[in-house]
């Protein structure tokens, strides 16, 4: 039969099945299959706008003036000449070797060019949510930390960078605690009464464990930023309807091992037990840090350098063939800047964690790469200059394999794990930041064949592309409205003014307020005038109450004598209280003593009631 359905048309389906193949048809709704659509050409993934890591190089001045410098220098080159003590000399090799750089600063350049040049957009770019990175690098010897922290009275980019940070929000920071670091990468919003008591809590603390956060300093710190001179640049370009917190971190990278420098632990303690190694682990938005490191809130350019130099005293130094004192580790400061919207008043934080916005600066100072023939190092001086030079290995293997995954278009793996160092940097590379390094030369004839590494390295590492970071918008729908600081800074300048329209008190003018509000209770340290201010507006408030009682002392005597119709007149005196003559109304006081020959006094049960008034009304 099924050969016979082969064969036979619809008319013969149609007497075998006993129904109508068109009806078949219609109650199917048969469609003919269409036509497969020819595959689109999928279109090329827009990729974002790349940046190259912007390389410096800074030329340290020669040590005397009779020494022999081994390199020629322009604005963006550097030329290498083989001395004649350098082992390719010896080989025979006069090859010269030129590298070129963004910007090349010579010997005589201040260390305020090279933070208008290379650091201060990077400062800006950190007000408008954007990430930084910037490494010193270069041998033993070169500059570096010189170039990083400079002295107290020409301060280097560190400072500068603080000063310009501190000039720009000075008048928009939050209070302290606004922000709070939750352990885990982020930070949270508190009110404004959370944050009192997070405050208060801290003087408590203070107190109890005889802390003073003004007046005891290390003797090195007061004195160095007691000559210190800041830097007066400011940013003008920001949103003044945000508020903004600042953090610091501070930790060395030494022997491979992460350390907090400003770990909450004494001095004393540390003689005899050593900081604990910190993990670097990633939070939920896929960005590297330092677990449980400790972040200082700084509300200034000093309070910052405090702990600066608390991690300075920590750090790992010690004395070599080339350096008196050198960095044996690679130390990160890195200034965190959190903010957030204000509300539609202007007056205090939006409360909404999603709303903050955070972006950070890493300030690296990198130790100097070493030689043992130079350094004589033996021992543990030998281990850690081969740490060194492996975690300085490990960047350059890191940003070459980049640098060859963008040229060739392959998907090598970048070795971040193999140091801590670049495992802690690895989303700067990955693209959520700018990056920028200082070379520093040392142009000595000695220096030679290590200068000829590092700026090798130097030079390679600008062929290196990394993505350009977009500032972070936060846009929570709340429709708030521009200008919402300065209005409600208006409004309160406004209410101030009237508040200080009420005068001292007159007895001549009715008083309706005993003060204005009470001034700020919260005692913030052990050195605030708080409980100055306090006292006097206590003062004030006792005179005025005092005016106030007289006041009303009198205006109840005239109702009283008025009620009895009388009226009164006092003697020399004036004091009402002590002399008083009653007299009948009307007529004048001499008439009055003439033609009466009684004295008319009010009933006994009225002078009763009004003197029991008037004493009540007088021990007010």
């Amino acid at each position: 039969m099924a050969g016979s359905l082969r064969i036979h048309g619809d008319q013969d389906l149609d007497k075998t099945a006993g129904v109508s193949f068109a009806t078949i048809r219609t109650d199917l709704h048969w469609v003919t299959r269409s036509k497969t659509p020819a595959r689109k050409t999928p279109g090329k993934f827009k990729q974002p706008p790349k940046d190259p890591v912007k390389v410096f190089c800074r030329l340290k001045p020669l040590q005397n003036d009779g020494d022999i410098s081994c390199l020629m220098a322009t604005d963006t080159t550097i030329t290498l000449v083989p001395p004649e003590s350098c082992l390719q000399y010896r080989a025979n090799n006069f090859k010269e070797y030129q590298y070129v750089f963004k910007q090349v600063f010579s010997e005589s350049s201040k260390q305020k060019e090279v933070f208008d040049v290379v650091a201060l957009p990077l400062v800006g770019d950190l007000i408008q949510g954007k990430n930084g990175l910037l490494f010193t690098y270069g041998v033993t010897g070169s500059g570096k930390t010189y170039t990083m922290t400079g002295e107290p009275n020409d301060g280097g980019i560190l400072p500068r960078c603080l000063d310009v940070l501190f000039n720009s929000i000075s008048d928009y920071q939050a209070k302290k605690f606004v922000f709070k670091p939750d352990k885990m990468n982020g930070f949270e919003v508190l009110s404004e009464v959370e944050a009192m008591l997070e405050r208060q809590r801290e003087l408590h603390g203070d107190l109890a464990t005889g802390k003073n956060v003004k007046t005891p300093r290390r003797k090195n710190s007061d004195e160095e930023i007691g000559f210190r001179i800041p830097d007066t640049t400011k940013i003008t370009n920001l949103n003044d309807d945000n508020t903004f917190g600042v953090f610091v971190t501070y930790v060395e990278i030494y022997n491979n091992g992460i350390y907090d420098l400003l770990e909450d632990i004494s001095d004393d303690i540390l003689r005899n037990k050593s900081l604990q190694v910190k993990l670097v682990r990633e939070d939920a938005s896929r960005n590297m840090y330092v677990h449980g490191v400790t972040e200082v809130e700084v509300k200034s350019t000093n309070e910052a350098f405090q702990a600066f130099y608390k991690g300075q005293k920590r750090k790992r130094m010690a004395h070599t063939a080339l350096n008196a004192e050198s960095s044996r580790s690679h130390s990160v400061f890195t200034v965190r800047l959190v903010q957030a919207p204000l509300d539609c008043r202007g007056e205090a934080v939006v409360q909404d964690k999603r709303a903050i916005c955070i972006s950070q600066l890493s300030l690296v100072d990198l130790a100097g790469s070493e030689r043992t023939n130079r350094t004589k190092n033996t021992g543990q001086r030998l281990r850690e200059a081969s740490n060194i030079n492996n975690s300085l290995l490990t960047l350059r293997l890191c940003l070459e394999t980049l640098r060859e995954n963008q040229l060739q278009g392959t998907e090598k793996m970048v070795p971040y794990r193999e140091s801590k160092m670049t495992h802690l940097f690895k989303n700067y590379f990955d693209g959520d930041g700018q990056v920028e390094m200082i070379v520093c030369v040392n142009p000595s004839v000695d220096d030679f064949d290590e200068n000829v590494h590092v700026l090798k390295f130097a030079e390679m590492t600008q062929e290196v592309q990394v993505s350009r970071a977009a500032p972070l918008r936060v846009d929570l729908g709340l429709d708030l409205p521009k200008g919402r600081r300065n209005a409600y800074k208006n409004l309160e300048d406004l209410r101030r003014e009237i508040e200080s329209e009420i005068v001292e008190p007159n007895t001549n003018q009715p008083i309706y307020s005993l003060s204005g509000p009470f001034p700020c209770l919260e005692l913030m340290n052990p050195n605030d005038s708080t409980i100055m201010d306090l006292t006097h507006f206590l003062e004030l408030r006792i005179q005025r109450r005092q005016a106030m009682q007289e006041e009303i002392k009198k205006l109840v005597l005239e109702a009283m004598l008025s009620a009895c119709g009388l009226v009164s007149s006092t003697t020399e005196s004036d004091d009402i209280k002590d002399d008083l003559v009653v007299h009948p109304a009307g007529g004048s006081i001499a008439g009055q003593r003439k033609g009466c020959e009684t004295v008319i006094v009010p009933a006994p049960s009225s002078r009763e009631f009004y003197s029991d008034l008037y004493s009540s009304l007088a021990s007010y």
